[in-house]
């Protein structure tokens, strides 16, 4: 008779004796020809189930999933206790115009100083343009969005042609970006812009439905089978902001890899590093924005997918709270783990971005009772008085659980800031059962795609208890993005791709959670390591608190991770033009 591993009620377990428990995952590294082969293998009636069999015993799989008896009863997908309102914020109306949204976003922004970006600044030290850079100069008539557009489309089509193997976007239609452009060129020239995402150019994850671009999850077939009839939600609402899309950007295949490897189409390369992975699976739109062809792009998140290829490529990424943003429109829009995030240069982008794309569907109006959006003031005074009185939770032995010990130092970097410059509190946690959350993730990620993306997968989420109990005494749960920076691609993995768990597993370390449990967290770039590749650092939140990551997030951003570098592929579109 099989022992069976009964655990103990969450309201039992004594965290003083909690011992944290490093993943070592038992599975090779193939690439190329030889993966391709031991796929085959897999496939074959005997020996694959012999050696996945054998492979799920080395990692303790067996035994996580049939020998373990759970005492609460299963949480079919994340269900938060009601949480109180956050301190300092503007409340947004979910349920009306993206366009009036965002002018309320734009209403906690600081005071925008133009002299400050057009007078030679940029020559001395390198800065991402923002959105306001952009409408700035089309109030100014600097310049145009038409004119703006044709050089973007001359850089894209110059890319493509150098570099044939590395696309960054799967579908792109230059009619139809210069029809936008007219259009938003006209709106300006009549001084009538929608709002200030007018003339934004922006590209959309390719598991996300742009009409009248096919959605094919980076497949090669996918969409003969699912034709796209009209706009996902949350690209309906940006294109009713005036903004521009450019098409939809290259991702790891169907979204599951951490990489961006992509076999199909050619591997999005790191505007960093050119042979160096970008992060998956949103490797396209982080690779956009951080080239600068893109003031902001559209990504999922469904295993760190936005915060992953953000971090590695130095740009931010917010995945909101489940539920935060409608899902109707993307290849995943019923599962149980994936949001639609915005990646931006800056914080700032990326909540004008959430602020247009914000807005629960109406089911999980009913069923989530989310609490209203808010945004936070991001003027000097009250971000910091605000700021002050937030405490961060960190564990540490997981904090340092990474591959290159700069990525942890870098993030301890910031801690001791915060703590010397603003008197923050760092509240030592402790987090049971990393190890089961994570394969409880892959059951809920791994199931929901083979099961045509079933939301009814079923697994325990005794994990939401714990960390609802850290919450009471942090407001936000501090860890580096990745534990490592971007890998590099093997040669032998660009035509038929890769599999290496260890690397996934490093770049997962520390994002499982707000997937699986639906909390919102957002990746900031704060340096670089020895070999100027980025360093990103994660801020996980209380369900719904969006406001406060955005905010904390801001004052690391303008006063720790200033200092940018410019990426080794870099196009600036706006001077360009």
């Amino acid at each position: 008779m099989v022992k069976k591993r009964v655990m103990s009620p969450t309201d039992e377990v004594d965290l003083t004796e909690v011992k944290y428990q490093y993943e070592q995952i038992e599975a090779p590294h193939i690439t190329g020809s030889t993966f391709g082969f031991f796929v085959n293998i897999l496939e074959a009636p005997v020996i694959g189930p012999l050696i996945v069999s054998y492979l799920r015993k080395k990692n303790n799989t067996v035994e996580l999933l049939k020998n373990t008896v759970i005492p609460e009863i299963p949480m079919h997908r994340p269900e938060f206790p009601p949480q109180e309102p956050e301190q300092n914020v503007s409340v947004i109306e979910e349920t009306g115009c993206p366009e009036d949204r965002v002018a309320e976003a734009l209403k906690c922004l600081p005071e925008y100083d133009p002299a400050g970006c057009w007078d030679g600044n940029l020559a001395t030290s390198f800065r991402y343009w923002k959105i306001r850079d952009f409408a700035y100069a089309y109030c100014a008539k600097l310049v145009t969005p038409s004119k703006v557009a044709e050089k973007l489309i001359s850089t894209l089509e110059e890319f493509d042609n150098t570099n044939p193997t590395t696309p960054l976007l799967i579908s792109c239609d230059v009619e139809d970006i210069r029809k936008q452009a007219a259009a938003s060129t006209q709106r300006f020239e009549e001084g009538n812009p929608i709002s200030v995402l007018d003339g934004i150019f922006m590209a959309i994850k390719d598991d996300i439905d742009c009409y009248p671009h096919p959605s094919k999850g980076a497949t090669t077939w996918f969409h003969e089978v699912r034709p796209v009839k009209k706009d996902a939600v949350s690209v309906s609402r940006l294109r009713s902001c005036g903004v521009i899309l450019i098409g939809k950007a290259n991702m790891h295949e169907f979204g599951l890899g951490t990489t961006g490897n992509n076999a199909n189409y050619g591997t999005t390369r790191n505007p960093h590093a050119h042979d160096r992975y970008t992060g998956g699976s949103s490797s396209g739109p982080a690779a956009l924005v951080a080239s600068g062809l893109c003031s902001a792009s559209l990504g999922t998140d469904g295993g760190g997918s936005v915060r992953i290829p953000s971090s590695l490529c130095g740009v931010v990424g917010l995945k909101t709270t489940y539920g935060r943003t409608d899902m109707r429109g993307s290849l995943c829009g019923s599962g149980t783990v994936e949001v639609i995030g915005p990646i931006a240069s800056s914080v700032e982008d990326a909540m004008l971005v959430y602020a247009a794309i914000l807005g629960s569907s109406p089911a999980d109006r009913i069923v989530l009772k989310p609490s209203p959006p808010c945004l936070p003031n991001l003027s000097s005074e009250a971000r910091l008085s605000a700021v002050g009185s937030l405490r961060l939770g960190k564990y540490t032995e997981w904090f340092n659980d990474v591959y290159s010990t700069e990525v942890s130092q870098k993030c301890e970097d910031v801690l001791n800031w915060l703590s010397e410059t603003y008197n923050f509190q760092t509240e030592e946690i402790t987090i049971p059962e990393l190890h089961e959350m994570r394969t409880a993730h892959v059951v809920s990620i791994g199931s929901e795609a083979l099961c045509s993306l079933n939301p009814y997968c079923e697994e325990g989420r005794r994990m939401m208890n714990y960390h609802m109990e850290v919450f009471k005494k942090v407001d936000i749960i501090v860890t580096p993005t990745t534990g490592m920076t971007a890998p590099l691609i093997p040669t032998s993995a660009l035509k038929s791709g890769e599999t290496n768990l260890q690397v996934s597993g490093y770049l997962m370390r520390f994002v499982v959670a707000a997937n699986l449990l639906g909390f919102p967290a957002i990746s900031i770039p704060i340096g670089y390591d020895e070999q100027g590749l980025p360093i990103g650092l994660q801020l996980i939140g209380r369900p719904w608190n969006e406001a406060t990551l955005l905010r904390l997030a801001s004052v690391i951003e303008e006063s720790y991770g200033m200092t940018k570098k410019r990426p080794a592929s870099y196009y600036d579109i706006l001077k360009g033009a």
